[in-house]
């Protein structure tokens, strides 16, 4: 049921999924995906289907107490757990993409970056049977305040936002050092040749050669945008500028 070999000592994403042809998907392009391909990192999607009940193996069944939609059995998801954790490296966190999880975050990429890998449980239909949740103290993860037909793109934004962290898969560490969220603020904007386009200039200071003006612009900008787009952040933040 596992397509991959583990590698010793590599990151590895496990995907429980019922699409693992899905995998690695966008994942396999360009940077995290040349990081695949050397080894960097490791993706082992496990197909639900196989666990699935009876000749048809189903995964799923009605809700208790009625309502509408299907809801993932709790004994196949139980066997494709078992069997994924199984081959986990150890300390790797199980978690399920779901829209009442915890919003992912930079922090939380990164916390995940140092494990030695994740479980992933991409959910579908109405969801997940709570028993599983509970029994395994399963950690639930969201995108955002939206609802997804799966788990599946939420499962491959995690994986992008993690594994770009991981050493030497980005190539330079100071870009992830300076980049939107690393202080609790968005980056500031970027600009590249040529000098004019259509009218519009890059800014001067940008120009001058003086890091010292450079680095105070930058910081500037970055305030002032995470002061205007989201000031969740800019409340947040213990690297804003403090009143006198």
């Amino acid at each position: 049921m596992d397509p991959n070999p583990r590698l010793a000592g590599v990151w590895m994403a496990q995907v429980i999924t019922l699409l693992p042809q899905a995998f690695p998907g966008i994942l396999g392009e360009s940077l995290t995906g040349k990081a695949l391909k050397d080894g960097l990192w490791q993706i082992n999607p496990i197909d639900l289907r196989p666990f699935g009940e009876g000749r048809h193996r189903n995964v799923d069944d009605t809700p208790a107490g009625g309502g509408a939609g299907m809801v993932l059995r709790a004994d196949v998801m139980g066997r494709a757990i078992d069997h994924a954790r199984a081959a986990a490296p150890p300390g790797a966190p199980l978690i399920y993409l779901s829209p009442r999880g915890k919003p992912l975050d930079q922090a939380m990429a990164k916390r995940l970056s140092q494990c030695p890998g994740v479980t992933l449980i991409c959910g579908r239909f109405e969801g997940l049977d709570e028993r599983v949740i509970k029994h395994y103290g399963i950690e639930e993860v969201s995108l955002g305040d939206f609802v997804m037909t799966g788990g599946e793109i939420a499962a491959q934004a995690l994986i992008d936002a993690t594994v770009r962290l991981l050493p030497d898969v980005l190539g330079n560490a100071a870009s992830t050092e300076e980049e939107s969220f690393s202080e609790g603020l968005l980056e500031h904007p970027q600009y590249t040749r040529p000098a004019e386009w259509r009218g519009l200039s890059i800014p001067d200071v940008l120009m001058s050669g003086h890091h010292g003006e450079i680095a105070k612009w930058r910081r500037k900008m970055s305030e002032d945008i995470t002061r205007e787009r989201r000031p969740d952040l800019w409340n947040a933040s213990s690297d804003k500028p403090q009143k006198p």
